[in-house]
């Protein structure tokens, strides 16, 4: 599944002098995605159909019954999942319900969670304050942002490394038209532009470091620090196989900092 006509990315290496099997690979070895991100970056071209469907910071609304998870780290994350587009991505999400991402982005996370609170439940906002050996504490809680979606394309990090496409490469291929028309593919893929520091649901991962989404394991979220909080500088990444995401089974994700 891509997000973007396969006839406009053949169209668009030939407008960039990319052979078609260039193309092709491109196509092969790339998985699609959400972007999530403020009404100010969504592509002018889509803005008068944006509806909000996420949010950083903020305090938990949680079901009645259940605190705030183990650990107490922020919540960054409350994602609508019925307001996300359907049929985008190629990982399961809930078709319905709330799923709130509990991690710390300004040091490695210790008891990272992802809690599904399922549609019509009642639910509580829960207070950042509580008690321990007798004091009184604070969670962090990050300014509430209001995110939107847009739908992407990522590509493997070694897709250049593809027969066809080293070849073209070998062969004297011009690696700026290359550029040209992997950037202009990313973009029209996204509206018309790619969205910079922002929360991706599902594709894979951008890394600043080694990819965590590899083998079996494939990217379920990842936020940018400076998308919670300005003044912070990592990279936060949830990976987990296709099945325990399907399965919601999030006990089993894993969770990487980078910085």
């Amino acid at each position: 599944m891509t997000s973007i006509d396969e006839r406009l990315v053949h169209a668009t290496a030939a407008e960039y002098g990319v052979p078609g099997p260039v193309a092709q690979e491109l196509l092969a070895r790339s998985r699609p995605c959400l972007y999530l991100v403020p009404y100010e970056e969504v592509p002018a071209g889509l803005r008068e159909d944006a509806r909000p469907a996420a949010r950083t910071g903020g305090l938990p609304a949680l079901p009645d019954g259940t605190d705030w998870p183990e650990g107490r780290e922020p919540l960054v994350l409350s994602v609508d999942c019925a307001a996300l587009p359907r049929d985008v991505l190629d990982i399961e999400l809930p078709a319905d319900g709330h799923l709130l991402f509990f991690t710390e982005i300004e040091y490695p996370p210790e008891s990272s969670v992802v809690v599904h609170v399922p549609a019509g439940a009642r639910t509580t906002e829960r207070s950042a304050a509580y008690e321990f050996d007798g004091e009184t504490l604070q969670t962090r809680v990050y300014e509430p942002r209001t995110l939107y979606p847009v739908a992407g394309l990522t590509l493997h990090e070694d897709w250049r490394d593809a027969p066809a496409t080293s070849a073209f490469l070998d062969d004297g291929g011009d690696d700026d038209a290359l550029d040209g028309f992997e950037e202009a593919v990313l973009a029209g893929a996204s509206g018309g532009s790619r969205p910079g520091v922002c929360v991706q649901i599902g594709g894979f991962s951008d890394p600043w470091d080694m990819a965590p989404d590899e083998g079996d394991l494939v990217l379920f979220a990842q936020v940018a620090g400076q998308a919670v909080d300005y003044g912070v500088f990592t990279m936060n990444l949830i990976v987990g196989t296709h099945e325990d995401i399907a399965r919601r089974q999030y006990a089993g994700l894993r969770y990487e900092q980078q910085c």
